[in-house]
Protein backbone atom coordinates (compact mmCIF):
# COMPACT_ATOMS: atom_id res chain seq x y z
CA UNK A 1 0.00 0.00 0.00
CA UNK A 2 0.74 3.60 -0.52
CA UNK A 3 2.03 4.94 1.96
CA UNK A 4 -0.03 8.36 3.26
CA UNK A 5 1.37 11.88 3.21
CA UNK A 6 1.02 14.17 6.25
CA UNK A 7 2.54 17.15 4.21
CA UNK A 8 0.34 20.06 2.84
CA UNK A 9 1.54 20.43 -0.62
CA UNK A 10 0.11 24.05 -0.74
CA UNK A 11 -3.06 23.53 -2.86
CA UNK A 12 -6.39 23.45 -1.79
CA UNK A 13 -9.06 21.55 -3.72
CA UNK A 14 -12.53 23.91 -3.70
CA UNK A 15 -15.54 21.59 -6.01
CA UNK A 16 -17.51 24.51 -7.42
CA UNK A 17 -20.20 22.41 -9.31
CA UNK A 18 -24.01 23.62 -9.19
CA UNK A 19 -25.11 20.22 -8.28
CA UNK A 20 -24.12 17.39 -5.69
CA UNK A 21 -23.64 14.14 -7.13
CA UNK A 22 -27.31 13.41 -6.19
CA UNK A 23 -28.57 16.18 -9.31
CA UNK A 24 -29.69 18.50 -5.62
CA UNK A 25 -28.39 22.30 -6.14
CA UNK A 26 -25.80 23.28 -4.04
CA UNK A 27 -26.38 26.44 -1.83
CA UNK A 28 -23.47 28.19 -0.60
CA UNK A 29 -21.20 30.85 -1.39
CA UNK A 30 -19.70 28.88 -4.40
CA UNK A 31 -21.25 31.59 -6.70
CA UNK A 32 -20.41 34.35 -4.83
CA UNK A 33 -16.68 33.95 -4.57
CA UNK A 34 -14.60 35.91 -6.82
CA UNK A 35 -10.83 34.98 -8.01
CA UNK A 36 -8.68 37.40 -6.36
CA UNK A 37 -6.46 38.38 -9.55
CA UNK A 38 -7.98 37.43 -13.43
CA UNK A 39 -6.17 35.14 -15.44
CA UNK A 40 -3.00 36.17 -16.72
CA UNK A 41 -3.19 36.97 -20.74
CA UNK A 42 -1.89 34.20 -23.63
CA UNK A 43 0.93 35.47 -25.08
CA UNK A 44 0.15 34.53 -28.29
CA UNK A 45 -2.83 37.39 -28.04
CA UNK A 46 -1.62 40.33 -30.12
CA UNK A 47 -4.34 42.05 -28.00
CA UNK A 48 -5.00 41.64 -24.52
CA UNK A 49 -8.78 40.65 -23.67
CA UNK A 50 -10.39 42.92 -21.73
CA UNK A 51 -10.71 42.04 -17.70
CA UNK A 52 -14.12 40.45 -17.08
CA UNK A 53 -15.40 43.58 -15.41
CA UNK A 54 -14.56 45.68 -17.92
CA UNK A 55 -16.57 43.85 -20.79
CA UNK A 56 -19.95 44.71 -21.46
CA UNK A 57 -22.68 43.10 -20.22
CA UNK A 58 -24.95 41.42 -21.92
CA UNK A 59 -27.56 43.50 -22.22
CA UNK A 60 -25.52 45.74 -23.13
CA UNK A 61 -24.73 44.58 -26.47
CA UNK A 62 -28.42 44.54 -27.60
CA UNK A 63 -27.98 40.09 -27.02
CA UNK A 64 -31.66 39.54 -26.67
CA UNK A 65 -32.01 35.86 -26.61
CA UNK A 66 -29.76 32.71 -27.40
CA UNK A 67 -27.81 31.77 -30.47
CA UNK A 68 -29.54 30.96 -33.28
CA UNK A 69 -29.55 29.76 -36.95
CA UNK A 70 -28.79 32.89 -38.91
CA UNK A 71 -26.07 33.37 -36.36
CA UNK A 72 -23.86 30.14 -36.89
CA UNK A 73 -25.17 31.33 -40.82
CA UNK A 74 -23.53 34.80 -39.95
CA UNK A 75 -19.89 33.86 -38.40
CA UNK A 76 -19.58 30.96 -40.80
CA UNK A 77 -19.45 33.61 -43.95
CA UNK A 78 -17.96 35.85 -42.23
CA UNK A 79 -15.20 33.50 -41.52
CA UNK A 80 -15.21 32.67 -44.80
CA UNK A 81 -15.29 36.29 -45.84
CA UNK A 82 -12.24 37.05 -44.05
CA UNK A 83 -10.64 33.97 -45.09
CA UNK A 84 -11.22 34.80 -49.32
CA UNK A 85 -9.10 38.70 -48.14
CA UNK A 86 -12.76 40.79 -48.88
CA UNK A 87 -12.63 42.00 -44.93
CA UNK A 88 -9.93 43.95 -43.18
CA UNK A 89 -8.50 42.51 -40.09
CA UNK A 90 -8.87 43.86 -36.41
CA UNK A 91 -6.22 46.33 -37.23
CA UNK A 92 -7.31 47.51 -40.59
CA UNK A 93 -4.82 45.79 -42.13
CA UNK A 94 -5.75 44.07 -45.86
CA UNK A 95 -5.67 39.82 -44.90
CA UNK A 96 -4.11 38.06 -47.63
CA UNK A 97 -6.79 35.38 -49.18
CA UNK A 98 -6.51 31.92 -47.78
CA UNK A 99 -8.71 29.83 -50.22
CA UNK A 100 -7.78 26.49 -49.35
CA UNK A 101 -9.58 27.34 -45.54
CA UNK A 102 -12.37 29.49 -47.51
CA UNK A 103 -13.37 26.56 -49.38
CA UNK A 104 -13.18 24.68 -46.67
CA UNK A 105 -15.41 27.12 -44.33
CA UNK A 106 -18.02 27.10 -47.57
CA UNK A 107 -18.29 23.03 -47.63
CA UNK A 108 -18.90 23.81 -44.04
CA UNK A 109 -21.93 25.83 -45.05
CA UNK A 110 -22.80 23.74 -47.56
CA UNK A 111 -22.84 20.74 -45.50
CA UNK A 112 -25.06 22.95 -43.05
CA UNK A 113 -27.41 23.21 -45.64
CA UNK A 114 -27.80 19.75 -46.77
CA UNK A 115 -28.29 18.33 -43.03
CA UNK A 116 -30.80 20.79 -42.39
CA UNK A 117 -33.14 20.38 -45.65
CA UNK A 118 -36.48 20.17 -44.99
CA UNK A 119 -36.17 21.40 -41.01
CA UNK A 120 -35.92 25.25 -41.63
CA UNK A 121 -37.79 27.55 -41.85
CA UNK A 122 -38.42 29.76 -44.93
CA UNK A 123 -36.39 32.48 -43.91
CA UNK A 124 -33.88 30.32 -42.64
CA UNK A 125 -33.34 28.39 -46.17
CA UNK A 126 -33.42 32.01 -48.17
CA UNK A 127 -31.01 33.27 -45.91
CA UNK A 128 -28.72 30.09 -46.49
CA UNK A 129 -28.71 29.75 -49.85
CA UNK A 130 -28.36 33.20 -50.11
CA UNK A 131 -25.38 33.10 -48.39
CA UNK A 132 -23.38 30.59 -50.31
CA UNK A 133 -24.43 31.83 -53.52
CA UNK A 134 -22.71 34.85 -52.51
CA UNK A 135 -19.47 33.38 -51.12
CA UNK A 136 -19.34 31.13 -54.02
CA UNK A 137 -19.64 33.73 -56.73
CA UNK A 138 -16.63 35.96 -54.29
CA UNK A 139 -14.55 32.72 -53.91
CA UNK A 140 -14.15 32.19 -57.87
CA UNK A 141 -13.57 36.18 -58.27
CA UNK A 142 -11.02 36.17 -55.52
CA UNK A 143 -9.31 32.32 -57.35
CA UNK A 144 -9.25 33.92 -60.80
CA UNK A 145 -8.08 36.84 -59.61
CA UNK A 146 -5.03 35.49 -57.89
CA UNK A 147 -4.66 32.44 -60.45
CA UNK A 148 -5.03 35.17 -63.89
CA UNK A 149 -1.26 35.07 -65.29
CA UNK A 150 -0.03 38.38 -66.05
CA UNK A 151 -0.22 39.95 -69.79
Amino acid sequence: MPEEKNESSGFKVVDRRSFSNAGVRREGDAEEEKPSAPPPPSPAASTAPLPVEDQPDVDEMGDTGPTGFDTIVSYLSTTAMFQLGLLAGPGGQLIPPDLVNARQTIDMLEVLQEKTRGNLTGDESQLLEEVLYELRMSYVAVQQKYTQKPR
